[in-house]
């Protein structure tokens, strides 16, 4: 089974999502270093279960998504390294973490494109941008514009739907473990409108 480096985080990466990490840790230094002279430069990105990011002793999801590095940058103070997600795997078995985290992993199946109904794919898209817009419209921190641009292709899409919902991680963790894109797409309409159905009953009963 491949072996890979390992970056556990506070919060879910998914498939055809950009990352933008501030490097600081000497484990991690170390990780992006080797990532320069290797051939293909990924490492995993796992949601940190229990713990922090920062000292390790943390612990951690099985499932999580490949990042590949597209540029990194060496400024005064922390490094800048701006990734992007791309295919999903389950960890077997976490190895010695000298130098850096690293991890055995097995690659879980990449969803079909012909699998995607285009209806369901358009209505999820509409649930997500008009849950922004009124979270927007309250004057409320939202986690991307609500005219943001998302990919053409309909798998990748659907990925950043889930990556761009207004949701927490744990639910963002159980979309990034659906079975299919079916599901995926239903989760995340389904986690959205119930979601915000709560925070109107939450908020009409503060008012």
């Amino acid at each position: 089974m491949p072996v890979i480096p390992m970056f556990p985080l506070g919060s879910v990466l998914f498939p055809a999502m950009p990352l933008a990490l501030r490097v600081f840790e000497e484990r991690y230094l170390k990780m992006m270093g080797a990532l320069l002279d290797a051939e293909e430069p990924i490492f995993g990105v796992v949601l940190i279960e229990r713990g922090s990011e920062v000292g390790g002793g943390d612990q951690r999801f099985d499932v999580g998504t490949t990042a590949r590095v597209l540029q990194i940058e060496a400024p005064e103070g922390p490094l800048q390294v701006v990734a992007k997600g791309d295919r999903r795997f389950r960890v077997t078995s976490w190895l010695d973490e000298d130098p850096y985290p690293r991890a055995e992993v097995e690659f879980l199946d990449e969803f079909p494109e012909d699998e995607v109904d285009d209806s369901l794919l358009e209505s999820t898209e509409k649930t997500v941008r008009d849950t922004l817009e009124y979270l927007l419209e309250l004057d409320l921190s939202i986690p991307w514009p609500t005219d943001i641009e998302l990919a053409e292709d309909p798998v990748a899409k659907a990925w950043q739907l889930a990556g761009i919902s207004p949701l927490g991680t744990l639910d963002h963790q159980d979309l990034l473990e659906s079975k299919d894109v079916g599901t995926l797409l239903r989760d995340v309409e389904d986690t959205v409108t119930g979601a915000l159905e709560v925070f109107k009953m939450t908020r009409n009963s503060d008012s």
